[in-house]
């Protein structure tokens, strides 16, 4: 293994408002002491923990925050580092050698990490390549948040992601062979497209694609190997069909209807809903994708919103993703703060938002023991801000400081740079 480029240090941060990702509200004038092995070694009231800190490893540098907001850093459970859509993002992906291809991935990656994620759920990539970044962060030989993936995801021959960054593949057979090749190139859980998509060039969002006997092969094999399926998915009738079989998530969710919502909360099936891309007319303009994409992703939009209306209503475990990069500038911020307004904007609390892009998705993710909260033990993985985002979401617009594994990798102003 390579050793990392920067290592963590021992720091005490103090005078903090502490958002632990576990309860609904923040605690004041808390501290958080974190270790040399990047780890929190303690958190509560500042006092306690500076003496805790100085009683145990004499010398450890404290910061005072002044108030500032301390929160675990951020998890974008749908993201595509190798993004293409239809128009030139696919085309120049087409022509990009696999070489070319990784260093794209590593760059998206970097800019992920520094706009406060620290940790990814890849839903589809092409070639493998997201194994071979995976492998290249935790060695240290790159940035970028750390990765769980799916590696490719599947699809019927000619189905929604073929032509992107999909796996054809026919009948059950077929599929559980294609199931078995993410498995063995290591990937952390299943990607299935169950339907077209808003991206389907040779679909609509509300085509069936796959039947009940390749979908079962997917699922079945998958739970075999003790990992999760997650699903592309719009119609209400096939994702109620692909609940039944014993799906563990599902992604968009265009036209999800309450009947199918409270089938899912009942079965403990989780939703992704991305709400972000039925409503990013001045990304897709940017990147110049066909404008036959972008109509038809603002008219999914109102029937889009109602689905998560409906998943609220419903109680559905929810997880943000934002489909776009996680760093992609969206309304003056990122992608990914911008999708946890707008669940804010359906009916969330700021708090409840916010578990939806720490706590909750860790827990999916079977990794609640590692990342996702602030607690003694769990890494060092945080951002900063300056006022309170469990109190006003938009107070992530103002994310100065990223940490992951209690290294710095941003620091805007200074704050922990110039720390005795």
């Amino acid at each position: 293994m390579l050793p990392p480029f920067r290592t963590a240090r021992e720091r005490v941060l103090a005078g903090a408002t502490l958002f632990t990702g576990t309860g609904d509200t923040s605690q004041h004038d808390q501290g958080l002491w974190i270790g040399s092995d990047g780890t929190i070694r303690a958190t509560g009231p500042s006092d306690d923990v500076v003496a805790q800190a100085h009683e145990r490893s004499p010398g450890t540098p404290v910061t005072d925050l002044g108030g500032q907001t301390v929160l675990p850093g951020l998890v974008n459970s749908h993201v595509h580092l190798g993004l293409t859509l239809p128009g030139p993002l696919a085309d120049a992906m087409g022509r990009a050698e696999p070489a070319d291809i990784a260093l794209l991935m590593a760059d998206s990656a970097r800019r992920t990490l520094h706009a406060g994620v620290t940790t990814v759920r890849l839903v589809g990539e092409p070639s493998f390549t997201d194994m071979a970044l995976r492998r290249a962060i935790d060695a240290g030989a790159a940035d970028g948040p750390t990765i769980y993936t799916a590696g490719q995801a599947l699809c019927c021959t000619g189905g929604h992601g073929h032509d992107l960054d999909g796996l054809e593949a026919d009948g059950a057979d077929g599929f559980r062979r294609a199931t078995r090749r993410q498995l063995r190139a290591g990937a952390d859980l299943i990607k299935v497209c169950v339907s077209g998509g808003i991206a389907s060039s040779h679909a609509t969002v509300d085509t069936p694609q796959l039947t009940d006997e390749e979908l079962d092969a997917v699922i079945s094999t998958a739970h075999q190997w003790n990992r999760k399926v997650t699903a592309h998915a719009g119609p209400a009738e096939t994702v109620a069909r692909a609940v039944e079989l014993g799906l563990d998530c599902v992604e968009h969710g265009y036209r999800l209807t309450r009947e199918v919502t409270d089938l899912m909360a009942a079965r403990g099936v989780w939703y992704v809903p991305t709400i972000s891309v039925s409503r990013c007319e001045d990304f897709l303009v940017r990147n110049n994708t066909p404008s036959w994409l972008i109509d038809r992703a603002l008219e999914a939009g109102p029937r889009h919103w109602e689905s998560l209306r409906h998943a609220l209503a419903s109680e559905v475990p929810l997880m943000a993703g934002s489909d776009m990069p996680p760093h992609a500038p969206f309304d003056e911020t990122t992608a990914t703060v911008r999708e946890l307004e707008f669940l804010v904007d359906a009916g969330l609390t700021p708090a409840r938002a916010l578990r939806s892009a720490t706590a909750d998705p860790a827990h999916w993710l079977g990794a609640a023991d590692t990342l996702g909260t602030l607690r003694t033990g769990r890494r060092a993985d945080l951002v900063i801000t300056r006022a309170d985002p469990s109190r006003d979401i938009t107070a992530l617009r103002g994310l100065h400081t990223v940490l992951k594994a209690g290294v710095v990798h941003r620091d805007d102003l200074g704050t922990l740079r110039h720390s005795p």
